[in-house]
């Protein structure tokens, strides 16, 4: 698998501070990478620089290749960007938006259009191709927006906070949209402050804050380095009482148990002690319905990340 996306030591000050400092990643061909962090952890102005919009003061980068700050042009001739503001020019159609930045990107008139109705009827948006932006909800801005994305089929899509502001509904459709679009192989990185989202989509995270990375890799990868051993969840019908939890936890490899609603919950060194715990309370005819293991989610280790950047840890 190739590499769409790479930075090394990428850095940006302004007279506020230094908003990005020595960024180095990468991102696969195909791949969706959720770029998280709290405000002001330099997000956006990596995307700015990716798309050649800003120049960094320090490292360099590579999107499909090509240097942003020399080959900008040909950079977003093959690159689509949704920002947390979609950008519409309220008086225009949905289809005039979209034929105004098919012109832009020099397509003649009737390739414009074919286009825009291409992109206005994949995204459910045919139906309002000649009412005024002015009119639209935000969902539909986020649809015309994504859409206008997507008119030149780029390879790379970088989308900026793109259900913000969005009711559940709306939200849903997005990140239906987004998922189809990451079916098709297009590699995108996703920038938001929705774990749950994020996590439903991306393959890998990086965590940034106050402009530096903090960690890179797939939640399980991430998760790793964070936490010994794993947990899972013993469905037992009902909640485990005080002495079956202490003989639970001083089995072998145990690290620790809790009683849940229908069980207990177990801290393991590794996998094959579950099993060995299921043994046990099947030899002692505690009945186990299920044994579920329960992997750190990409929610968990941001969460975890940030604990310890905000504890002074190394993360």
């Amino acid at each position: 698998m190739g590499v769409s996306v790479e930075t090394s030591g990428l850095s940006r000050a302004f007279e506020s501070g230094r908003a990005v400092d020595g960024l180095t990643l990468d991102v696969r061909e195909g791949e969706v990478l959720a770029l998280l962090g709290p405000n002001g952890a330099g997000k956006t102005t990596t995307i700015r620089m990716l798309n050649g919009v800003l120049t960094p003061d320090a490292g360099w980068s590579r999107v499909l290749g090509l240097d942003p700050t020399v080959d900008g042009d040909d950079v977003r001739r093959r690159t689509g960007v949704l920002t947390e503001n979609a950008g519409l020019d309220e008086r225009l159609t949905a289809r005039e938006n979209l034929v105004f930045s098919a012109r832009l990107r020099g397509y003649s008139k009737a390739e414009a259009t074919r286009r825009a109705n291409d992109a206005l009827e994949r995204f459910g948006m045919a139906e309002r191709a000649e009412v005024t932006v002015q009119g639209a909800s935000t969902g539909q801005r986020k649809r015309i927006a994504l859409g206008r994305a997507l008119l030149h089929d780029p390879e790379v899509l970088f989308l900026d906070e793109p259900t913000s502001g969005l009711d559940p509904a709306a939200t849903r459709e997005v990140l239906e949209l987004i998922g189809r679009l990451a079916a098709e192989g297009r590699t995108i990185i996703l920038c938001t402050h929705f774990l749950g989202e994020a996590g439903g989509l991306a393959h890998r995270m990086a965590v940034m804050h106050r402009g530096r990375l903090h960690a890179l890799g797939t939640p399980s990868e991430l998760a790793a380095g964070l936490w010994v051993g794993m947990e899972a969840e013993l469905d037992l019908g009902a909640p485990a009482d005080p002495d079956l939890l202490a003989l639970t936890s001083a089995r072998p490899g145990v690290l620790g148990a809790t009683a849940t609603g229908t069980g207990l919950r177990v801290h393991v060194e590794e996998r094959v002690v579950v099993a060995a715990v299921v043994a046990f309370l099947v030899g002692r005819e505690v009945p186990v319905y299920a044994a579920i293991p329960q992997d750190a989610t990409l929610e968990d280790v941001y969460f975890e990340i940030e604990r310890r950047i905000q504890g002074g840890e190394a993360a």
